[in-house]
């Protein structure tokens, strides 16, 4: 059965449709050789039409080392500082090779342009150093 975001009438599910899309920064957290976990805060784009996020890492970063070992991971935003509006994905990441480039995903360079133009000059150069295409397929939702 395909993963199915919480319903948008409820109140949870309501603050989950937002934050997917307003949230620039996601906790992507995977797991080390020795278990222990790892996270680690990135940029993201959640497409509704296969309701898999898609993320672009740094090509050599240890997540990737990880994900080989172990695809299980989960993605969460940040509380609100008090312990509430708390939202956790668990699911299973892989790499996505056919995907393209970020600088050709208009949706993702629309979403990130400030923080583009802020950190690498032009889409193009972030496209080049965050090469490697990931998609977290979640397989469970919670949060309060």
């Amino acid at each position: 059965m395909a993963f199915q975001l919480p319903d948008p009438s409820t109140s949870f599910g309501e603050k989950v449709a937002r934050r997917l899309r307003d949230e620039r920064i996601i906790w992507f957290t995977t797991v080390d050789e020795k278990g222990t976990p790892q996270p680690t805060p990135v940029w993201f784009l959640w497409d509704e039409a296969s309701s898999e996020f898609l993320i672009y890492s740094l090509n050599g970063a240890k997540r990737l080392q990880h994900l080989q070992q172990n695809p299980r991971v989960s993605l969460n935003f940040d509380g609100n500082g008090s312990g509430g509006d708390i939202i956790v994905f668990t699911g299973q990441a892989r790499f996505s090779p056919d995907e393209l480039p970020a600088d050709q995903v208009a949706a993702y360079v629309e979403k990130y342009s400030s923080f583009i133009a802020r950190s690498f000059g032009t889409p193009e150069n972030f496209a080049a150093r965050y090469s490697v295409a990931l998609r977290v397929l979640p397989s469970a939702v919670r949060g309060h």
